[in-house]
Parts: C-alpha cells; sequence; structure tokens
C-alpha cells in the first residue's frame, strides 16, 4: 500500500537532509506535496490493469507508488542518481515498477531508443494494452517530452501531465490569442487537449517561481491521419511560427526558396484561398495541416524534379 505521508513537505524536507542533498533547480525538481493533487491526476488517466504507463521524472517515487496500484506496469524514467536512488527505495515492494537511470530524450527531438523499446516491447507482452503518459514533469523537458511521444510511432492513448502554466495555455491556445503557434497547432492537430486543474506555488516543494498546471492530452487518431508527413509538418510549423509576426506569403517563400519559386508559393496559397496580406498567427489548425500538406507535396515533387 502507498504511504501518504511520503510527500508532505516535511517529510520531505527531512529525507534530504538525511541523504546529505538538495532537490537541484536546474532539473526542475519540485515535488509535488498535496497528496490530493497526485491522487487526482492519477484518477484523471483512467488506469487499468491492461495499462503501461510512463513516468517521467519521478523524483522520490511519492506518484510512482499511486500509479503502481492502478496500471499493469509502470516504467518511470528519471536522469538523476539521487533521485533514482530515492525512487528506488520508495517502489521496493511494487513489483510493477521499472525504474531507468537515465535521460528520457536522446535528444531535443528523440525520446531514447532504449525507452521506445522497452515500452514496444511491454505494450507487445499484454494483451489489450495501452500506453498513457502520467508525470510530474520538470518543466525543461515538458515541452520536448510531449511533442515527441506525438511524434513518435508509440501507440500512446493519454497523456496526464504537471507542467508549467504558461506551457498549458500554449498548447490550448487559439487562433488570434498571443499564444497561439506551432505548439498548438502541431497538438491540436492530432489531440484533444485541456487544462484540468491551474496550481498555485504552494502546493510544491520546493516552491516554483511560477504557476502550474495539470494537463490532459488525449489522442484522436482520426485527426492525425489527416497529417500526410508529420516530420515534415512539424518543421514546416516551427519555421513559419518562427517568424509569426510576418506575412506568411513572405515566410514561405525564404523557407523552401530552393524548391518553389514566389509563383509557386503564390499559387499554393491561393487554392486555399489565401492572399499575400494571411499572417500564420490568424488560421485554424485544419487550414493548417491543408496547408502543410500542399507544401509537402509541393517540395517532394520539386525535388523528386531536381533530383531526376
Amino acid at each position: 500500500m502507498k504511504d501518504r505521508s511520503r510527500q508532505t513537505r516535511s517529510y520531505l524536507m527531512e529525507l534530504f537532509q538525511q541523504h546529505g542533498f538538495n532537490p537541484r533547480s536546474d532539473l526542475g525538481q519540485n515535488f509535488l506535496i498535496d497528496i490530493n493533487l497526485i491522487e487526482f491526476a492519477v484518477r484523471a488517466a483512467e488506469l487499468t490493469v491492461d495499462d503501461i504507463v510512463l513516468e517521467v521524472g519521478p523524483g522520490t517515487g511519492g506518484m510512482t507508488t499511486f500509479l503502481s496500484e492502478q496500471a499493469g506496469k509502470v516504467i518511470s524514467v528519471e536522469v538523476d542518481r539521487n533521485m533514482f536512488a530515492l525512487a528506488t527505495d520508495a517502489t521496493s515492494h511494487c513489483d510493477n515498477v521499472t525504474l531507468i537511470n537515465r535521460d528520457i530524450l536522446k535528444n531535443k527531438n528523440t525520446i531514447a531508443p532504449e525507452i521506445t523499446e522497452l515500452l514496444i516491447t511491454e505494450l507487445a507482452a499484454t494483451l489489450n494494452s495501452q500506453l498513457k503518459l502520467v508525470a510530474n514533469l520538470p518543466y525543461s523537458v515538458a515541452t520536448p517530452v510531449i511533442t515527441n511521444l506525438v511524434a513518435s510511432q508509440l501507440p500512446w492513448q493519454r497523456m496526464v501531465c504537471t507542467i508549467q502554466l504558461e506551457l498549458g495555455e500554449k498548447m490550448v491556445a487559439q487562433p488570434g490569442e498571443s499564444n497561439y503557434g506551432a505548439l498548438a497547432v502541431w497538438l491540436q492537430s492530432q489531440c484533444s487537449v485541456k487544462i484540468i486543474r491551474r496550481l498555485t506555488p504552494n502546493v510544491f516543494w520546493p516552491r516554483p517561481k511560477v504557476n502550474s498546471a495539470i494537463v490532459s492530452i488525449w489522442r484522436h487518431d482520426g485527426r492525425g491521419d489527416k497529417i500526410l508527413d508529420k516530420k515534415f509538418f512539424q518543421d514546416f510549423l516551427r519555421r513559419l511560427f518562427h517568424h509569426r509576426r510576418k506575412l506568411m506569403r513572405r515566410v514561405l517563400v525564404g523557407m523552401y526558396s530552393k524548391q518553389l519559386s514566389k509563383t509557386d508559393v503564390d499559387t499554393l496559397m491561393e487554392e486555399l484561398g489565401h492572399d499575400a496580406e494571411t499572417r500564420a498567427e490568424t488560421l485554424d489548425v485544419p487550414t493548417f495541416v491543408k496547408l502543410g500538406n500542399k507544401f509537402c507535396e509541393a517540395v517532394r515533387a520539386a525535388d523528386a524534379k531536381q533530383d531526376s
């Protein structure tokens, strides 16, 4: 059974004092000390014994023990050796928890192959299994972990994560809003995203300087299937929104100057009803998918022609 006292502020302070080290701010080690919020996040994931849970940044293992009671298997990845040791101790009685001491990311654009392969193996071993990410994500890796999981071939179904509130607001932003950008379009083109709880700094120890949020992200296979090439589309969005205030035509001409002429760009935009005055920040997600597919086809054709 999980010990509800293990995640209180006083317990954690004493634990760190006993071991002679402190939480590392450079790794975003801010621990959720409100047990009710931990249980809320775990409930929101709607776990079953068929589920394989990926947890990133278990810290002292406080949430991990909750996950182990609901899921069939928990794969928990911790980069810090000190935290890995504490989490190992906290979950020593959990026979369905695998702790891995390494960075979840191979690089900023890729989840570590070791983790991907392990998840695939675990999913194959359990009939009707589902992959879910449930974690109090360190702020420093929240964006790459979520975006790279969406970009991967892993058959994930849901994510319930604690992240920085500002990041959550970027994820759910709509056209015309100041936070609307590549992240919102990338996620919403394939998922439903919702902020399900806003959190103040006092529910963490040490207290962060910003507000946080618990977000729920669930997959819609039908949406993602409409994207012709996800790798192209992700790059398309990143580069386009890098110059979000500029006129979209000008940005696109610069992005694909080696493959497409200005006339080519004008033609592609006109086919979707856009003119030279259109700005990226005004377009909705379905429009971006159509635009990305158009440019993907045109760039592929131009590259093929140059290679022939």
